[in-house]
């Protein structure tokens, strides 16, 4: 099945989208059920059981916060900064909540059940949230998984679920890609493009994306601004403002021998924004959201579609980059929890690469090869965030991947598109690594620098 592209790039809040932005989906979701069935009134408290990795690194991916202003109704998508943190400081004040934003019960973060050893079959990132009415008698209970990029399900979900509706555009691996850009004579962007407008308008899909670009032009904005250091144990001092400055002083012409630097800047901004919990777009993780907004910067300032035309360079990005993410996300996982950062980092460095060798005005197979590259050299990449933060190694590595996308593309462009390795064999490779993978190497923080580096 072929994956939205506003599925894979959806405007949340930071600093992760399986530990923060999931897990307020599902509060959302379950208080919704508790109103449609009209329990909300009866709820006298609200029981919250964190499992694998959400309760090990819950506490500094904004989990339990996030939980809290779910279960009160605000949505991801929905709630600014200012009125995220004024909440919050209210909310830890009084230790109680406004269930469904009606029903004042007692809740904190540090009532909530962390089982960090408990695994549950699914997937390592799992919920449990309970409604209990006034004679403790449970009047709704429900698990839910946050799979990667903000997505969320239940066990029922898994069960009920049906394939979606076939188009002639959909695709579910690289080989059927490519073959229908053969067949219709057609770019990769031109198939998402017409996948997508088999549910909106044209002139929708690309105002839509075009938000999405101003989103992540906002963040990058906000992140430069900013001074300080990130919340957090590890004290880690912005550096995004000072770095800016300094480029606009010695490189006010924008010198493409200094393309890189501004790259850099922007993921380095998008990242430490993120970290602080700030308004961000999931691409396709929040760990991983300063690669394609750093990669697009590029393809816009640095590349003759990109001055030429910038609002139509940012939309065939986002296509391009959105088509291989369907794929990652089908064939494999987003999760670093799952897979590792291979399938967050790895996943994003593969989507902005085919992205700009798009631009770059790629063959399909050339995108392909590009996308193929940027993962190929991902591989086995781990999830070991000291303390439990978005923070060390996440930030430097979304510059460090945003400059691998960028050399995968210029690569894939030297070559003709034909290549040894194919796009589904390293995304299958991705996924099997993953498998076999210590779970101290996928965001639990019990291995890797997480152990090696003190707090």
């Amino acid at each position: 099945m072929t994956i939205s592209v506003f599925d894979l790039f959806s405007v949340g809040i930071g600093p992760s989208s399986s530990h923060t932005v999931g897990p307020m989906r599902a509060a959302v979701r379950f208080v919704a059920h508790l109103d449609e069935t009209d329990l909300l009134p009866d709820v006298a408290g609200v029981r919250v059981d964190l499992y694998g990795s959400l309760a090990a690194t819950g506490a500094g991916h904004g989990t339990m916060p996030a939980i809290l202003l779910g279960l009160e109704g605000y949505r991801p998508d929905e709630i600014e900064t200012d009125m995220m943190e004024r909440r919050l400081a209210e909310v830890r004040a009084a230790r109680r909540i406004r269930l469904g934003g009606v029903v004042d019960v007692p809740l904190a973060e540090d009532e909530m059940a962390l089982h960090p050893r408990t695994f549950l079959d699914f997937h390592p990132n799992a919920m449990a949230l309970t409604a209990v009415g006034r004679d403790d008698r449970v009047l709704h209970t429900q698990t839910y998984y946050s799979i990667g990029g903000g997505f969320v399900v239940t066990c029922d979900d898994t069960q009920a679920q049906s394939e979606p509706p076939a188009t002639e555009f959909s695709f579910g691996s690289g080989r059927e890609l490519l073959d229908l850009t053969s067949h219709f004579g057609i770019t990769i962007s031109d198939v998402m493009l017409a996948h997508e407008c088999a549910s909106r308008r044209e002139h929708q899909v690309r105002e839509q994306l075009l938000h999405i670009r101003d989103v992540m032009v906002a963040c990058q904005k906000r992140g430069i601004a900013r001074v300080g250091y990130l919340p957090g144990s590890l004290h880690v001092r912005r550096r995004a403002k000072d770095w800016y400055e300094r480029l606009c002083a010695e490189d006010p012409d924008r010198d493409p021998a200094l393309a890189e630097d501004w790259v850099n800047l922007v993921a380095l901004a998008v990242n430490e924004e993120n970290a602080s919990g700030g308004r961000i777009v999931t691409a396709p993780t929040n760990g991983a959201a300063g690669i394609i907004p750093a990669v697009l910067h590029y393809a816009v300032h640095y590349t003759e579609a990109g001055k030429t035309d910038p609002d139509e360079t940012a939309v065939r990005f986002l296509l391009a980059a959105g088509a291989i993410g369907s794929l990652y996300k089908e064939q494999a996982s987003i999760s670093g929890a799952e897979v590792g950062c291979q399938g967050e980092v790895g996943s994003a460095a593969s989507m902005a690469a085919a992205g700009l060798a798009e631009i770059l005005g790629g063959t399909p197979e050339q995108v392909e090869n590009a996308a193929e590259i940027a993962m190929e050299h991902s591989l086995g990449l781990t999830c070991d965030p000291i303390g439990g933060l978005v923070q060390i190694p996440c930030i430097e590595r979304n510059a460090i991947s945003a400059g691998k996308a960028i050399n995968a593309a210029r690569m894939a462009m030297r070559g003709d598109g034909t290549h040894r390795v194919s796009l589904d064999q390293v995304i299958e490779t991705m996924r099997s690594t993953g498998a076999d993978m210590s779970s101290k190497y996928k965001e639990t923080s019990t291995g890797g620098l997480a152990v090696n580096v003190s707090v």
